[in-house]
């Protein structure tokens, strides 16, 4: 009787993917399992509330953030043609949001190279300062998501979010190249049509790569705890990266054809649609970042990078403890 119990009992916890090494090895009733704490957490973590939050955050650091992306383009190469390649971004942007950020990249462009080159210094710092607010912003949230407490020491926690802001800069700045400087060096190129259309579609592709690889460091390094390895971030990565693409792809649909938020808040309708889109984003980030905490609790399996431990000296409460059946 015994022996049945616990053949019963290892029977069910390979049911439910407790010997799981990667998410591909947990079986589809663990992945219902999954699925439900994250719709309940969803709820519980008041992810809807949170993403509030960490919108307004990210509003305040988005206009010096803007000035600190235009001042570190300036060293490259000419500000004023930001404002040109903006255009690539509609459909991804809602039309309200490349306003928004259109002007300000005008108006600081409009600085002229000479003035952005003399306040670099202190100017720049000052805005990679206050830009650093909405990073830390969406660290705390994934602190609640993976219900950790922030455990970095000041310097150590604004050093990671300063050199995660710069690297969203350098994200953004390599996205506007992909979109951008892909069809002119296929026009300079004496390629077959056939060819040049694949190219030409393949940067698509690209960039949702560039951007799943991202929104994955930002999970594998956001959280105050050890570290996951790559392929229980990546998940969460690839899924968060999609439906931001399908979501402002949607929003923007909406914007141009259903919502005219200039007729509801008349002046303020291009802020409240950009922070709507924000907040939509946000939301979405915070999702892909629950699939990936959940999918590390249905393990038993040691998550974190490194030699491998028992439960509860792992360093991070998904790792260390497993989630309940739901099913």
């Amino acid at each position: 009787m015994a022996m049945e119990q616990v053949s019963a009992s290892a029977r069910e916890a390979s049911e439910r993917g407790r010997e799981a090494a990667t998410p591909a090895d947990i079986p589809a009733r663990g992945w219902r399992d999954v699925l439900a704490r994250v719709y309940e957490n969803i709820a519980e973590h008041r992810i809807l509330a949170i993403a509030a939050g960490v919108t307004f955050y990210a509003l305040l650091a988005i206009f010096p953030a803007i000035a600190a992306f235009v001042a570190l383009y300036g060293l490259f190469a000419d500000p004023a043609a930001i404002s040109a390649h903006l255009n690539s971004l509609s459909g991804f942007i809602p039309a309200e949001g490349l306003s928004i950020i259109g002007e300000q990249i005008h108006r600081v462009a409009a600085q002229g190279a000479t003035k952005l080159g003399a306040t670099s210094i202190i100017g720049l710092l000052v805005s990679l300062w206050s830009a650093n607010a909405g990073m830390k912003a969406i660290f705390d949230a994934l602190n609640v998501v993976y219900q950790e407490k922030e455990k970095r020491g000041f310097f150590r926690l604004n050093a990671v979010t300063l050199a995660f802001t710069l690297f969203g800069m350098a994200t953004v700045a390599l996205s506007l190249g992909v979109m951008v400087a892909v069809p002119p060096a296929l026009q300079a190129l004496p390629l077959p049509g056939a060819v040049d259309t694949a190219i030409a579609f393949l940067r698509w592709p690209l960039l949702l790569v560039l951007i799943a690889f991202a929104i994955s460091l930002v999970y594998r390094f956001g959280p105050s705890r050890d570290g996951p390895k790559w392929r229980w971030v990546s998940w969460g990565g690839a899924l968060a990266a999609f439906l931001w693409l399908a979501a402002s792809l949607l929003f923007s649909w909406y914007a141009a054809n259903l919502g005219n938020f200039n007729e509801t808040y008349g002046s303020l309708g291009a802020v409240i649609g950009f922070m709507l889109w924000m907040w939509a984003s946000t939301i979405v980030l915070l999702t892909g970042a629950e699939l990936n905490a959940e999918m590390e609790h249905q393990t038993a399996k040691d998550t974190t990078e490194g030699k491998s431990r028992p439960l509860g000296k792992r360093g991070a409460v998904m790792a260390d403890t497993i989630g309940r059946p739901m099913s």
